[in-house]
């Protein structure tokens, strides 16, 4: 008697289906995630022209430098590997939410805004039955990484659950398929994974709003508090003010992921980002490998041939993103990472996407094991030492993975409010 195979789930059809439908005609379904951005950016090490300036010396486990206006990655180290974003994915947040709400909008926050919050957050000092212009709480969210900021956003759109349903199909739609989405704030959540790939998808897709790119690039802001006071907050990103040209966009810390960081800078008409994802040693680390890494693509202008391009959002596909300076990046090349597919198949594709996202907003997707969890050197395989951590003053405590502040605050506030004297 022959056994009956088991039926398939609806969910594995139409994982297999997009598959077969992203995959080029001839190629084995190997993973669509292997071919976005080109073939180079799949590989494991550093992908660099061979013509190329010399790279600075880095010792993080990935790596992206890309023009934000033509699309090409100039240089990537690890680009795809999925690890933990940290508040980084405040990014695809931002990109999901930010252009709902108009930012003269007032809320006023109860008690179950902001429950639920993980234990050790990091948080901008929102107090229930205070009211809160929108934009105050994007100021919250960018400045000071407020997790706090992020679930009274997320109850103005309809809850959290809600919200990371649709920052999953954000990343869908913006061809970010090395993440995963489980708490929209960043918080170390198993299964909860990106790359610094899709980081840099993010920030491009953020700067295009000018909202995103107003709020990220502020330095310091006056923050509600309690009896109609005040309070100043500044920003945590490191190279805002110090680093020539820095227009943004987003650092995070978690114990489980380490420091993460995506900067964008102009000069010159012409701005590059940059991100930067799990150094082995040092605080700092992050933010001296994100401007060495800018200054080397600036540096490289016009001398350096890119190994893959960022694509464009699915809703963009027919406008095919192309090499400013004619390189090898061919434009077969780019529309593995945008087309993937012939003439006739877009519709079906579509049709595919829409089924896809309405499978995964009637039942959640599982939660992964956690690829790239343990923190190993490039070389070697050697695991890293443990960061150091400090708890922020006036932050939730009580987990182990939780978003703290390094011992050495950016911001030199260690957390605390400062109240007007």
């Amino acid at each position: 008697m022959v056994a009956t195979p088991p039926t398939p789930s609806r969910r594995s059809v139409l994982g297999l289906a997009m598959a077969a439908a992203l995959t080029p005609a001839g190629k084995a379904a190997a993973s669509p995630r292997s071919v976005i951005g080109g073939e180079l950016l799949a590989r494991s090490g550093v992908q660099v022209d061979g013509g190329a300036p010399d790279l600075p010396e880095t010792n993080s486990l990935s790596w992206v430098v890309a023009d934000a206006g033509s699309g090409e990655v100039l240089a990537a180290y690890n680009a795809h590997r999925r690890m933990p974003p940290a508040s980084t994915l405040k990014m695809l947040f931002a990109d999901t939410v930010l252009p709902k709400f108009d930012r003269s909008l007032r809320h006023r926050v109860t008690a179950e805004d902001l429950a639920d919050i993980g234990a050790g957050s990091s948080l901008v000092g929102i107090e229930a039955g205070i009211s809160y212009t929108v934009e105050q709480l994007w100021l919250g969210v960018f400045l000071r990484s407020g997790n706090d900021a992020v679930h009274v956003l997320c109850s103005m759109n309809g809850g959290v659950a809600k919200t990371v349903r649709e920052m999953r199909a954000r990343a869908l739609e913006l061809q970010a398929n090395d993440t995963h989405v489980v708490s929209p704030d960043g918080y170390d959540t198993p299964g909860q994974l990106s790359s610094a790939y899709d980081l840099t998808l993010f920030a491009r897709a953020g700067l295009r709003d000018p909202d995103f790119r107003d709020y990220c690039r502020t330095q310091v802001a006056h923050f509600p508090g309690e009896h109609g006071s005040t309070f100043e907050i500044q920003n945590t990103n490191r190279l805002l003010g110090r680093y020539q040209g820095v227009i943004g966009v987003k650092n995070g810390y978690t114990t489980n992921a380490g420091n993460t960081f995506t900067g964008a800078a102009e000069r010159d008409g012409r701005t590059l980002l940059v991100t930067v994802m799990h150094p082995e040693s040092g605080y700092d680390e992050v933010y001296k490998e994100a401007a060495a890494l800018l200054d080397w693509g600036f540096g490289a202008t016009g001398r350096v041939t890119p190994v893959g391009v960022l694509v464009p959002p699915l809703s963009e596909l027919k406008t095919s993103p192309r090499p400013r300076n004619g390189g090898q990046v061919s434009a077969a090349t780019a529309a593995k990472g945008s087309g993937w597919f012939g003439p006739g198949a877009e519709a079906g594709l579509v049709a595919l996407v829409a089924a896809f996202i309405l499978a995964i907003r009637r039942r959640p997707r599982p939660k992964t094991v956690a690829e790239g969890g343990r923190r190993r050197r490039a070389a070697g395989g050697a695991q890293a030492a443990a960061p150091r951590t400090g708890t922020r003053t006036g932050t939730r405590t009580g987990a182990r993975t939780s978003e703290r502040v390094p011992e050495r605050p950016s911001d030199g506030t260690g957390g605390r409010r400062r109240r007007p004297s």
